[in-house]
């Protein structure tokens, strides 16, 4: 009875982990794809920096390409790069978090382990 109580435990544990490595591997893909994000919007920001100010620029809407400000590009541009790094900043703490739940959980279950070792040892 006491075997199965301690199965059931170890079991419980190791899905509690394997759930907390699934959400850290989410919260990473997340961070790559605003990482990438930030990357392109970075690259047009520096665009926008070479353009003159009676440039044209166009917004894609839908199928349409849509006349735009040269000023309003540049505050949109600005602050989806705001808005990304503020995400990025946030998915970061996620990770740290979620890490130190792994590195928790993958402890006990070590701790675990030793105990049944112990245990069909003696």
């Amino acid at each position: 009875m006491a075997d199965a109580a301690a199965q059931s435990a170890y079991e419980k544990i190791t899905e509690e982990f394997r759930n907390t490595q699934s959400d850290l591997s989410s919260y990473i893909e997340a961070r790559q794809k605003l990482e990438s994000q930030l990357q392109e919007n970075k690259i047009v920001q520096k665009e926008f920096s070479i353009l003159d100010d009676h440039s044209k620029i166009y917004k894609l809407i839908g199928p349409v390409l849509v006349p735009q400000e040269k000023g309003e590009a540049v505050m949109n541009v600005d602050k989806r790069l705001e808005f990304i790094e503020s995400e990025i900043k946030r998915i970061e703490g996620q990770i740290n978090d979620t890490r130190a739940k792994s590195d928790k959980k993958r402890a006990e279950l070590i701790s675990f382990q030793a105990q049944l070792q112990e245990k069909a040892r003696s």
